[in-house]
């Protein structure tokens, strides 16, 4: 599944090509995808202007006067702009045509999902939709550091890892992220959150801010299906110290790195770089 940098890759792809066009027309070529399409991306979004694109956790938005679209990519989502005389393919099941403004060609915003694990998603003027409600800060803000991971995890007996990929506590540490992190900080990521001193969490706040931003950087990571809106992977996959390297030497250590299974996801750790 495509996590926050890759997401974020996405957003600033897409967001030069739609802010300050008008949608023209909607193309649904399917009625749903993990959930139904509401009526309003069809009925309110066509004629609209796209006034700003937001990421917020792992959620696009396409802000409007009347309200914004809310997309999620799933597992193998992809949004890309395309003319509009490339023909669609069996799993390109949106189309959002843009205005051309003075001097540009037509481009259309095509949401291609072969897994259908995506989402589009009607969000109303000043209301936030309930996806939304309740989410943690953004890693990347000021709102984010050590100090609210301290706070937030006393008395916490889930393992760190856990905590830390929990979309209340803070969003979009998804599961590569939260290990790389939790690696460089030096934590073991089995630890209960509850154990880990403000010092080390002042720490591993660094280290998620530091790896996310040069995640971003060099395109997010690229596993199986997902690629940047220009067709191009990311790179950031080369880089991964633990992360699907198991019995493969530590970069750091040489011990080799071990794997376990945490809140049913795939972790990974140096039994000697962290404790």
């Amino acid at each position: 599944m495509p996590e926050l940098p890759e997401v974020e890759t996405t957003r600033r792809g897409i967001a030069p090509h739609l802010i300050g066009h008008r949608v023209s027309s909607v193309t649904l070529r399917r009625a749903d995808l993990r959930w139904p399409i509401p009526r309003e991306i069809s009925e309110l979004l066509p004629g609209q202007r796209i006034d700003d694109v937001e990421r917020r956790a792992k959620y696009l938005l396409l802000h409007t006067q009347a309200g914004s679209a809310l997309l999620h990519l799933g597992m193998t989502g992809v949004l890309r702009v395309l003319p509009p005389d490339i023909a669609p393919g069996a799993h390109d099941h949106v189309d959002i045509a843009l205005e051309p403004l003075r001097g540009e060609r037509s481009r259309i915003l095509r949401f291609t999902d072969p897994r259908r694990f995506g989402c589009l998603l009607w969000q109303p003027a000043g209301a936030t939709h309930d996806l939304l409600d309740g989410l943690g800060p953004e890693p990347l803000t000021d709102a984010f550091d050590g100090d609210l991971l301290f706070r937030r995890s006393r008395g916490r007996k889930a393992a760190v890892k856990l905590f830390l990929m929990d979309n209340a506590i803070v969003v979009g540490v998804g599961n590569i992220y939260a290990s790389e992190a939790l690696f460089a900080a030096g934590i073991d990521p089995r630890r209960e959150a509850g154990s880990v001193s403000r010092a080390r969490y002042q720490r591993l706040a660094g280290e998620v801010k530091r790896i996310l931003a040069w995640a971003i950087e060099r395109g997010g990571t690229t596993l199986r299906d997902f690629l940047n809106p220009d067709g191009a992977p990311g790179y950031f996959f080369r880089e991964l110290f633990v992360y699907g390297r198991e019995g493969e030497p530590c970069r750091v250590c040489g011990t080799a790195i071990r794997q376990t299974v945490l809140g049913q996801r795939s972790t990974f750790w140096c039994p000697k770089c962290q404790k």
